[in-house]
């Protein structure tokens, strides 16, 4: 089976999108199938990979940030797909990438793959605080129409969990599959955690091993909420030290650096592209320290699980739903005192008691290759009902 995904996200320097996109390629190469990934770039170009092979589209610099590219006339696009005649078509986004697989005049059935909650990103990022789920819902009625829309083109709207599955059946999408995602199985683990490490990175956040240590992991863009998590570590009373490690990069960094340099105990890190030391930084934290509701499903929150590390991350979202009490605290979405309140909390738990149970609920996460079978069984399913019409 040839699969032909339109992958508006897709970027050299890009980060959960990119890692998915690399496990993808090897499941194709795995089971057989060929991989074709439409991707916008600097120029016209096929670059080989095993499992297939990435096809860039020359498109122009999105303006917001300068590390991705944005699809734009529809031409070199469907002429892609025209070239390749794939047996089955992904589109994974809502945006235009979306919309031009959706379009498509080829005959290949088409699967939308929701990655995350568009609402939840942009809109209940900068209103949550002020309205309602339910409110900002109504203001973005508009969103909701164009979804329905976009939905009616494609034969399965695929999602990573059923709290987004049933979020979009509130809002009239229909035939939606949920194929729950996973995580590299052995990279992340308790066994890594490494207490002079540990102190390392309370010292670069001027403190000595007694303080707590949270660390916080992902792009620095506005859903992901650091600097709301920084204002929260620093209204943790001075009795009871926090030590904040933020690895990471993107859109926000020169903020969140200013911010910084303003709070005590908060080491801006950057990105950490060395996945095995980033494993050993997770397991050598004291928890996980979260912002972002819109994931589909939390791979930083199941990373520090697989590390026994435990939580402290927003009540809604993947990371949500990933939460349970025996090993993690939550709080209101976006509001920096209540994520305070949590921070304190986790300090007064037994760490052991919590981290053994955020190991043992790691185990319960999904392997990534799982995830693959199960995505490309159901998209050889829709292949062969479409060959049997």
């Amino acid at each position: 089976m040839k699969i032909a995904d339109v992958s508006e996200f897709y970027a050299p320097q890009g980060g959960g999108v990119k890692t998915y996109v690399e496990a993808k390629f090897r499941a194709a190469d795995r089971l057989g199938h060929t991989l074709v990934l439409v991707a916008p770039g600097p120029e016209d170009r096929v670059e080989p990979r095993p499992g297939g092979r990435i096809v860039w589209v020359k498109s122009p610099v999105m303006p917001a940030d300068p590390r991705y590219r944005m699809f734009w006339k529809a031409g070199p696009v469907w002429r892609v797909l025209d070239e390749e005649k794939p047996d089955m078509v992904e589109g994974s986004s809502p945006w235009r990438g979306g919309w031009l697989a959706g379009q498509w005049r080829g005959k290949a059935p088409r699967a939308l793959f929701m990655h995350a909650d568009p609402v939840a990103v942009y809109p209940q990022t900068l209103l949550g605080g002020f309205l309602s789920e339910k409110t900002i819902d109504s203001f973005f009625g508009w969103f909701w129409r164009y979804l329905r829309r976009l939905d009616a083109s494609y034969d399965r709207c695929v999602v990573a969990g059923q709290w987004l599955a049933d979020r979009f059946a509130r809002q009239g999408l229909e035939r939606i599959e949920v194929v729950p995602f996973g995580i590299q199985g052995g990279e992340f683990s308790p066994a890594l955690r490494d207490e002079t490490l540990r102190a390392s990175m309370l010292a670069a956040c001027g403190l000595d091993s007694r303080a707590t240590l949270l660390v916080t992991v992902g792009r620095h863009h506005p859903e992901k909420r650091v600097p709301m998590l920084m204002r929260a570590v620093s209204m943790v009373p001075k009795e009871q030290p926090v030590g904040l490690y933020v690895i990471g990069d993107g859109l926000q960094h020169a903020k969140v650096c200013k911010l910084a340099a303003g709070l005590p105990h908060v080491h801006i890190a950057g990105a950490e592209t060395d996945r095995m030391r980033l494993a050993r930084m997770m397991a050598s934290a004291d928890a996980l320290f979260h912002g972002s509701t819109a994931e589909t499903f939390g791979f930083v929150v199941a990373e520090a699980l697989c590390s026994g590390t435990p939580l402290i991350v927003p009540a809604a979202g993947g990371a949500g739903d990933l939460a349970r009490p025996a090993y993690a605290e939550t709080y209101k979405p976006g509001d920096a005192q209540d994520a305070a309140c949590a921070i304190m909390r986790f300090a007064a738990r037994d760490r052991q008691a919590l981290s053994t149970a955020a190991y043992e609920a790691g185990l319960q996460v999904g392997d990534i290759e799982r995830h693959f079978d199960r995505l490309f069984a159901l998209y050889q399913k829709l292949v062969d009902q479409k060959r049997a019409c």
